[in-house]
């Protein structure tokens, strides 16, 4: 048991800096053109030195929500982390880690809107490129997605021995 739990905490802490790195990193898409590579992400933009995101006025509050979300699912899951680490050490045997499962499920709920959000507002939208791609910001985001499930659901179940 208590190599699953510890099992269970690495993935967290993992899922959490994964969070971390695809929020803050500027590589959601990345396009090339005669000119060079360049990378969006939900901030700025980067080619040879990083600048505003460039986003008209439709986009904007589909850019801000999709920020929004982001950063919830990096609080919640911290929050999750830490109700995690209290409830080891507070639950009698044989509960159930309900809350930290409620909370995760929560998190993963973000991520789903956050990145979906912007799989449908912004692939594809680097109009002056000749091919984009996603970046590894929002493979990462998707992973994260995954991971914060399957976390939620096994504190759901996951009884302390």
């Amino acid at each position: 048991m208590l190599v699953l739990l510890a099992g269970i905490f690495v993935v967290h802490i993992a899922t959490v800096i994964m969070l971390f790195v695809s929020t803050i990193a500027n590589v959601w898409m990345v396009g090339s053109s005669n000119f060079g590579t360049a990378s969006t992400g939900l901030w700025l933009r980067c080619n040879r030195t990083c600048e505003q995101l460039p986003v008209n006025s439709d986009d904007e509050a589909s850019l801000k929500a999709v920020q929004a979300f982001m950063i919830l699912s990096i609080i919640f899951s911290v929050i999750a982390l830490v109700m995690f680490i209290v409830q080891l050490f507070t639950l009698e045997k044989g509960k159930r880690f309900y809350i930290t499962g409620g909370i995760m499920l929560v998190c993963w709920l973000c991520i789903l809107i956050g990145v979906s959000i912007y799989t449908a507002r912004f692939t594809g939208k680097m109009p002056e490129f000749t091919s984009s791609h996603h970046g590894y910001c929002f493979i990462l985001a998707w992973i994260c997605f995954c991971f914060s499930f399957i976390i939620g659901i096994l504190y759901l179940v996951l009884r302390k021995k």
